[in-house]
């Protein structure tokens, strides 16, 4: 009775081991379920990175359907040898200042009836007028045509219904360059360091064919001079085969009732085939003549030729000036003329600006009239010396 354990102490000894009896089960069972627990954390993580970057490629993917674009791929990156920079490129920026001066020199070329032989008749001292055609004219059936057929200047007017001729061809040139510098005395030392061989004696005693000229314009157009000449010399020979030695130009009558496949076979783009068959077919009918380009205003000359397809405005003031020696023609949208007359009135002509449309401009349009005015009717010489201040390339003008 004595050694009895009282019941309450006995209950707490029991449950005293009990516990200490799970102590190593606890420690073991959280250090095993703990690591368990970081990998199947870290197998979380990994699975929802992944889904997440299935649903972002998927969510990209509906996106690029939504929009209608195709799905991103990375493509590989190769190499690529960088291109080789032009030193000219800038210069494309920059316009020339004379539209394909070799088509002047074609337009001016001299009547003579054969090809690589020039013929320049002897100077004669004939009345000549600043507003009308000074240089002989020739038709296609030989006749020479001239402003006044008589030798004697006098104050009434000619029966044509011309201006009374004031000048002769020996004397024009010389009062055109006094009256340019009456008008501005600073083109003195610029007049004689050039001398203008155009509207000399020589120069007016030149004959042209004006159909031969304005078709040698159109084939001369937007080529180099030597495929002009080329051209020229296949589309004289289509209609000389039985005269190869002495060919000779053909007339607007010829080649008005040529078809344009055998044109094109001498070098013409078909367009320009259309344009020579044209104005053959205007001097064929008669509404161009050498008669008209004599006698008419420089008005009506403008707007008869420039009414003909493939002639634009340019064009005709160069055959106006160079072909028909107009001595009152002033080309504004010649880039030549326009920096000469902007560097001889001041202005910076370097700082060269586009002005609407892309069009090149030094100086305005109106600005050019109103400064040329007091020139007249001596506008063409004093257009020849505009390209002559900004030393602009016209030797082959007058060649």
């Amino acid at each position: 009775m004595t050694n009895a354990v009282p019941p309450l102490r006995a209950a707490g000894i029991a449950m005293s081991l009990r516990r200490s009896s799970r102590v190593p089960n606890v420690g073991l069972s959280n250090t095993t379920s703990g690591t368990a627990s970081s990998t199947q954390k870290r197998s979380a993580d990994s699975t929802d990175q992944t889904s997440t970057t299935k649903r972002s490629r998927t969510t990209k993917k509906a996106a690029s359907e939504v929009n209608g674009a195709e799905p991103e791929f990375k493509k590989p990156v190769l190499p690529v040898t960088p291109l080789r920079q032009r030193r000219t490129a800038a210069a494309k920026d920059v316009p020339s200042l004379t539209p394909t001066p070799s088509l002047v020199n074609i337009i001016r070329a001299p009547y003579n009836g054969r090809v690589g032989e020039g013929s320049t008749p002897p100077p004669e001292d004939r009345p000549v007028d600043p507003h009308v055609t000074n240089a002989k004219l020739i038709t296609p059936g030989g006749t020479k045509k001239v402003a006044y057929r008589n030798n004697t200047i006098d104050s009434s007017p000619s029966k044509n219904g011309l201006p009374a001729p004031t000048s002769t061809t020996g004397s024009i040139l010389h009062e055109a360059c006094a009256h340019l510098v009456k008008v501005d005395s600073r083109l003195k030392p610029i007049i004689e360091q050039h001398p203008c061989d155009i509207f000399s004696a020589k120069g007016l005693a030149e004959i042209i064919d004006p159909f031969q000229s304005l078709t040698s314009g159109i084939m001369g157009q937007q080529v180099s001079g030597a495929a002009a000449k080329s051209i020229k010399n296949k589309f004289i020979g289509l209609f000389n085969a039985g005269n190869a030695e002495k060919p000779i130009f053909p007339t607007p009558a010829q080649v008005a009732v040529t078809d344009i496949p055998r044109l094109r076979t001498a070098g013409l783009s078909e367009r320009k085939a259309e344009y020579i068959k044209g104005l053959a077919e205007k001097f064929h009918s008669g509404e161009l003549s050498a008669d008209m380009l004599m006698t008419a205003s420089d008005e009506e000359v403008m707007e008869k030729l420039i009414a003909v397809r493939g002639l634009g405005k340019w064009s005709v003031e160069m055959f106006a000036c160079f072909s028909l020696k107009r001595l009152d023609i002033l080309s504004t949208g010649d880039l030549g003329v326009q920096r000469g007359m902007a560097a001889f009135y001041g202005k910076d002509v370097k700082k060269l600006k586009a002005k609407g449309g892309g069009k090149w401009k030094y100086m305005s349009e109106q600005d050019m009239l109103d400064k040329s005015a007091p020139f007249a009717p001596y506008r063409s010489l004093y257009m020849w010396y505009r390209w002559r201040v900004e030393d602009v390339d016209v030797d082959v003008m007058q060649q």
